[in-house]
């Protein structure tokens, strides 16, 4: 297998998909705007700086799951779409995804954003193998809760040799833009950094990584 990894917050997208859910569900006046901004920010800081909490964070997330029906959900997140998202998807991310296409090879979006929010945005850019950070579900509604490992730092490569289950890959790419993604990065036999964070690019600068621009 020839396999190729994409990231998505600031790899794929021009924004973070989680924290502008947040933002979203605040702008929309679905909950408390004081409290809810504070703590989404909070949890984006404690990211960009390596030191999230994910399965604090994601419960936070996912306590507005749980309080919905799943059609609720699946309406508001088209609305999110609409609004925030489309407008936010990169163009070379669609060129580097069809790449990777025309080549035969598998491809995978990997994220430590839940399923629910990142799940229809991977499928708008023609990825279909997702792996994500899981929102737990039972008897068909959201528990609030998290499922199994957080697709985060070292839980990438957790989930992703769940996801392999034992086959064998014999190259390997992988997109990111963040110093949390140094291990899923390092795994990779070709680790290209995109717009990368400041620790990110002095890493990708030191092992001899690519660093490239999709913002343009």
């Amino acid at each position: 297998m020839k396999l190729a990894l994409f990231d998505l917050d600031h790899t794929l997208l021009n924004t973070d998909s989680d924290h502008s859910w947040g933002e979203f569900l605040v702008n929309e006046g679905l909950v408390d705007p004081v409290h809810h901004r504070q703590m989404n920010d909070k949890f984006y800081e404690d990211y960009k700086a390596g030191m999230l909490d994910p399965i604090a964070y994601n419960e936070f997330v996912f306590e507005f799951l749980a309080q919905h029906s799943n059609q609720y959900l699946t309406d508001l997140h088209q609305l999110f779409m609409q609004k925030i998202i489309r407008p936010q998807m990169r163009q070379k991310g669609f060129h580097a995804i069809q790449k990777h296409k025309d080549l035969g090879h598998a491809i995978v979006g990997i994220t430590a954003t839940s399923d629910f929010i990142t799940a229809p945005i991977f499928r708008e850019f023609g990825i279909t193998e997702i792996i994500a950070t899981n929102a737990e579900v039972k008897d068909g509604y959201y528990t609030g809760k998290v499922a199994g490992t957080p697709c985060y730092q070292q839980g990438k490569l957790v989930r992703l040799e769940q996801w392999l289950a034992g086959r064998e890959v014999d190259e390997s790419w992988a997109y990111s833009d963040s110093i949390n993604d140094r291990f899923l990065l390092e795994y990779a036999t070709h680790a290209i950094a995109v717009n990368p964070d400041d620790r990110l690019e002095q890493l990708a600068k030191e092992q001899g990584w690519q660093i490239q621009d999709w913002s343009i």
